[in-house]
């Protein structure tokens, strides 16, 4: 069966695992563990078996020239970009905001705006990042993006037990309170982060934040099924399934072949990463030849002669049949 690829929600692939990646498209196949029950299998990447690559990055810049080649292969793909214009004290290791935004910029000239969804995400309030820092923030990134993109997806710091930590351990050693927005808060500010979007022509999009939705802010899928259709399949009659992978998610089913505790971007707010050291120790000392992101080859083909078919997935306690799209081709 045919599937979309998520690359990924868990790490930042583009911006530091492009050669592990590149080489499973060589092999035709990834390695995937199930976070809810940590089955582990392989998927095929072959072009012939895969709807739409959906590439999730802070930094595309060392992946460009894997993007054309990609795109010469006749894979299909679109992006999540993540352009959030926070202090560097907050994602210590990320490149700078206008050059992020130039790279925007090449993918849109080189796909098209409709390819990109701009992930001013999250909305981290603070001592530092009040109300008027984001107000002020957005509309000078929103300024320089006009034309390069038509949507910004949105969410809030969710402070989930982890990320909790990494707050109170950042408060601890900088003196900076994050703070947890009122409802009433958060919606009027999202309201006006919409009003200054329409003036640029991009249109705001909630992720897992359906108290937010109103005739200006729409819900946000991040991997849309409607999106893949519009850009690559127009002439198919094809249904997409949605399958959340949190509260209030709105995604179309994918398989994400990333892991967590990889990414060295070292932002606090990351869900993904327990914390800072244990990123940067899997990032020094992973393997580009490993089929398992995260693993040793070793370990990898270990992985291998046990892995079980991806006929189902369990998410929020419930087990779905991978049914993705039907008709396609």
């Amino acid at each position: 069966m045919s599937k979309i690829i998520s690359i990924s929600r868990r790490t930042d692939i583009p911006a530091f695992y492009g050669n592990w990646f590149m080489n499973r498209i060589k092999e035709g196949y990834a390695g995937h563990i199930n976070p809810f029950g940590g089955q582990k299998y392989t998927v095929s990447l072959k072009p012939e078996d895969v709807i739409c690559f959906v590439f999730w990055s802070k930094n595309f810049e060392p992946f460009m020239n894997s993007l054309k080649l990609l795109n010469d292969m006749g894979y299909k793909f679109y992006f999540n970009y993540t352009i959030t214009g926070l202090p560097e004290i907050f994602e210590c290791n990320l490149i700078p905001t206008q050059k992020a935004m130039d790279n925007l910029k090449k993918l849109s000239e080189l796909f098209s705006p409709k390819h990109i969804n701009w992930r001013y995400d999250p909305i981290v309030i603070s001592d530092i990042t009040d109300y008027n820092f984001h107000l002020e923030n957005f509309e000078n990134m929103a300024a320089n993006l006009k034309n390069y993109t038509e949507r910004c997806y949105f969410s809030y710091a969710i402070q989930y037990g982890k990320v909790q930590r990494n707050f109170e351990k950042f408060r601890n050693n900088h003196k900076i309170n994050v703070i947890e927005p009122d409802l009433v808060t958060k919606i009027n500010l999202a309201n006006k982060l919409a009003e200054i979007a329409e003036k640029y022509n991009i249109t705001m999009y909630s992720c897992c934040g359906d108290v937010l939705i109103n005739e200006k802010i729409k819900k946000a899928h991040c991997i849309d099924g409607d999106i893949i259709k519009e850009l690559f399949y127009k002439d198919n009659n094809i249904k997409s399934k949605i399958l959340p992978t949190r509260k209030e998610c709105g995604c179309t089913a994918s398989i994400d072949i990333g892991a967590y505790d990889t990414c060295p971007h070292g932002c606090i707010y990351c869900y993904a990463n327990i914390n800072k050291e244990k990123a940067y120790s899997s990032y020094n000392s992973h393997e580009p030849e490993s089929v398992f992101l995260g693993y040793s080859v070793e370990e990898s083909k270990r992985f291998e002669v046990s892995s079980v078919s991806p006929k189902s997935q369990k998410q929020n306690g419930n087990t779905e049949q991978l049914s993705f799209f039907e008709n396609v081709i």
